[in-house]
């Protein structure tokens, strides 16, 4: 028997605490809170600061500071890289684009369940890992309900330019996805300047609407309106290869040459996010949507893979880079952000190029 006076303890002795005793748990879960909320608005606005440069700004400085954004370093190893020659495993295309031209293999006999595996097939037709590619052009049908008995046709084409491929049609109501597929040799255009051509390679299969804007610029024959107008050195942050050198800065300088491709006479629309992989040196990267664009000088793994990368600078080009960004400049601050500005803008425009696989040299200078 037990003594009857004796009065049994709570399992959880915090079940017995009076309501003066809980108020200090709950003032400190309040007040973490609202330091977790306060933290989160200091960051979205810092973040909005150097993406968004004050609209009192010149012209010229009215676009996106790139810089070193958060004091932090990631590094993604190998799976940060992607190949010059077409993104890695990239497979992408523009939803309402039917491309047309030769047929090399009959949708009605050709079919898969995604637009990726028909891209991959189209892949598949090159002779070599830089090689011509005897597909340039893939065309699926992936909308159930439009499609009906032609859904998971894919057709692989050959286009008579590819550069100036053959369109059908565009638009939302077109059930066809299409994309293009460049070999070695192909797909390069040229940035020229006063200073040299710098040769890009572009890369359709991981940044499509970025790469169809640049067929439109070379389409005009012209890119009035297009210039760099920011320099700045790799300093002695990063090396002749374009790796940090340790405990040393992320800048200023940034090490990169910025410009714009918005061209008179093309309306310009801002493009969607694509393909952002880590920014490696020679990377030519859109500054948010457009159409300011970047040539990075380093590898910029700080950068936490934020931009839409379409193309890389061949690199035996980039010593024209580097000639760039030595022009004489001055200081300006974008957003509190230090920079360089040329003092003079370099102009540029955008041509055609015949190169063969076997003049590129596709190794990292």
């Amino acid at each position: 028997m037990f003594d009857q006076n004796e009065v049994k303890r709570p399992r959880n002795s915090q079940m017995g605490r009076k309501g003066s005793e809980l108020e200090p748990t709950r003032w400190g879960t309040l007040i973490l809170l609202l330091m977790g909320l306060v933290s989160f608005s200091v960051v979205y606005i810092f973040m909005s600061s150097v993406l968004s440069p004050s609209s009192s700004l010149s012209a010229s400085s009215r676009t996106r500071s790139l810089r070193y954004v958060d004091g932090s370093y990631e590094n993604d190893g190998n799976n940060s890289e992607f190949e010059l020659s077409g993104g890695g495993e990239c497979c992408r295309g523009i939803q309402g684009l039917e491309l047309w031209g030769a047929a090399v293999k009959w949708g009605t006999e050709f079919k898969f369940n995604s637009s990726e595996q028909c891209c991959k097939a189209c892949k598949k037709m090159c002779t070599g890992k830089d090689g011509p590619c005897l597909c340039d052009s893939w065309v699926f049908c992936g909308n159930k309900e439009a499609c009906g008995e032609k859904l998971g046709e894919c057709w692989l084409k050959k286009q008579k330019d590819v550069l100036a491929p053959d369109k059908q049609e565009t638009g939302n109501k077109n059930m066809w996805t299409s994309g293009l597929v460049f070999g070695g040799g192909e797909g390069i255009v040229g940035l020229e300047t006063e200073y040299g051509t710098l040769h890009i390679k572009l890369l359709p299969d991981c940044s499509p609407h970025s790469v169809a804007y640049i067929l439109e610029l070379l389409a005009l024959r012209h890119c009035a309106g297009c210039h760099f107008y920011r320099a700045e050195s790799r300093g002695r942050s990063w090396d002749a290869k374009g790796n940090h050198i340790k405990d040393s800065s992320f800048g200023p300088p940034f090490a990169l040459i910025q410009g714009t491709l918005d061209a008179q006479g093309l309306p310009f629309n801002k493009i969607q996010t694509e393909h952002c992989p880590t920014i490696r040196r020679g990377s030519v990267a859109w500054v948010g949507s457009g159409p300011e664009f970047f040539i990075s000088l380093a590898n910029h793994e700080e950068w936490k893979k934020s931009y839409t990368v379409f193309g890389s600078v061949l690199p035996e080009d980039m010593v024209i880079a580097e000639k760039i960004a030595q022009l004489p400049t001055k200081p300006d601050a974008w957003n509190n952000i230090n920079v360089s500005v040329l003092e003079q803008t370099v102009p540029l425009k955008i041509q055609r190029v015949k190169i063969s696989s076997s003049d590129m040299n596709l190794n990292a200078d």
